[in-house]
């Protein structure tokens, strides 16, 4: 699919607001499962320490994947790699396990919180992955030019 300049800016600051989303949430998640919820982990029983332990992994196993592939359109975008390079298996959005509600039962809000958070920025992006924005008709060369100016300066 060829896109058009304001197709490709358009989609350009939709990775750019979706990658500084999941840099803000990495960066929570770090500080909530490093540091401010070991207070709220050993309040817990034995089986909801493991269970907020793997949840923790899931988190961090979808922010991941999701900063992978959105590095990986920015690398399109910047003409870094080529749409055949960007499309190999390796470079598609890996699979991430859901969290279970059962599982969730128990946990502290504020991990609740960074899993659910997780799971939409995750199912966001799968969703941008599988229905690509639809491409406009083709603009004016006139357009075109002045596009092309526009990104220059």
């Amino acid at each position: 699919m060829d896109q058009g300049p304001k197709e490709i800016r358009l989609r350009g600051r939709l990775v750019n607001s979706l990658y500084t989303e999941a840099m803000l949430l990495a960066d929570e998640a770090r500080a909530y499962f490093e540091h401010r919820g070991r207070d709220d982990r050993d309040e817990l029983d034995p089986l909801a320490r493991v269970s907020l332990s793997c949840e923790s992994l899931k988190v961090t196993s979808r922010l991941m994947h999701v900063l992978a592939w959105l590095l990986t359109e920015r690398a399109i975008e910047l003409g870094q790699m080529t749409d055949n390079e960007a499309a190999a298996a390796a470079r598609r959005l890996g699979d991430a396990a859901p969290s279970d509600a059962s599982s969730l039962q128990g946990l502290p809000k504020a991990a609740i919180a960074l899993i659910d958070a997780s799971q939409d920025l995750y199912a966001r992006v799968r969703r941008l992955e599988v229905d690509p924005p639809i491409q406009a008709p083709t603009v004016s060369p006139a357009l075109s030019l002045l596009d092309r100016l526009e990104r220059a300066f």
